[in-house]
């Protein structure tokens, strides 16, 4: 039986272990996922201990994407674009594979499950931590019509750009690519699709870190968070006339793509996501 687990702080609400039992039952995979608490200045022991176990996988969430990829030996080209890691991979020698399967869970979940073409759209991505760094390769390379990030700390959003900036097969999409700086007046500023990439809907302050005047008429607004932490956010899309959706999706695709990463299977992420949906309902 191979272990796999999803490791950081925290992980007790974390719905990948059933998504991932669920997947191996669907495919016939033999494994085990549970849940690997690490403490927050203790991520790196916490992992070499997972290894020295047996582990032969994990996932990584909150707040140790950065760690992860900067402790992997080898790194796909979307973890080294982002510069962060939800997925290792453990191989012999103890050396560490990692990859980044977040952004292409969002633009799955919004294009194939959701049914939303991202061509030609105007998107606002709202953070510039590990969540957003995952998915800003994959959503310009569905080819919007123009994506701005928006960040607290306006020089965090600029590396993120500038580091996206020297990707060649991005810099097309990015010469359009503008940067808000949150509340500033005077630009263009209504968005088709707003992706809520920050830690606001988890604290206990303000939930949006935008005003709605960011949203244009039907505008699907997006929090990466899923469950009870992404309802005010998905209650302010719905007052001010847009189409809410949580991250619920996400999760699932982006596990789909771990899984694959895994163990060169890729499950089928439509029906376990209809029933956790269903389950939830």
């Amino acid at each position: 039986m191979d272990h796999y687990c999803v490791l950081g702080n925290p992980v007790a609400h974390s719905k990948s272990p059933t998504i991932h039992a669920r997947f191996a039952e669907l495919t016939g995979q033999a494994l085990n996922y549970g849940r690997q608490l690490a403490p927050l200045d203790g991520f790196t022991a916490t992992l070499l201990a997972w290894i020295a176990g047996g582990g032969r996988g994990c996932n990584v969430t909150v707040p140790f994407k950065f760690e992860a990829f900067r402790l992997a030996g080898t790194a796909s080209e979307r973890a080294t674009l982002a510069q962060a890691a939800n997925t290792l991979k453990f191989s012999g020698a103890g050396m560490i594979e990692a990859d980044n399967t977040d952004g292409v869970g969002l633009v799955n979940d919004i294009q194939l499950n959701a049914g939303i073409s991202l061509a030609g759209r105007d998107i606002l991505l709202l953070g510039a931590g590990g969540a957003a760094a995952g998915v800003l390769g994959p959503l310009l390379a569905a080819g919007p019509r123009r994506l701005v990030v928006t960040n607290r700390t306006h020089a965090k959003a600029l590396d993120l750009v500038a580091r996206h900036d020297s990707h060649p097969s991005l810099r097309t999409l990015l010469q359009k690519t503008e940067l808000l700086a949150q509340e500033q007046q005077g630009l263009e500023v209504d968005f088709d699709v707003i992706v809520n990439a920050t830690a606001s809907s988890l604290g206990g302050g303000e939930a949006v870190p935008v005003s709605a005047r960011v949203l244009k008429p039907g505008a699907l607004a997006y929090d990466m968070m899923y469950g009870a932490a992404a309802q005010r956010f998905g209650d302010w899309a719905l007052a001010h006339g847009a189409v809410p959706r949580d991250g619920l999706g996400m999760l699932v695709e982006q596990a789909a793509e771990s899984f694959a990463f895994w163990r060169g299977v890729r499950p089928p992420s439509a029906q376990v996501l209809q029933e956790m949906r269903e389950a939830n309902a």
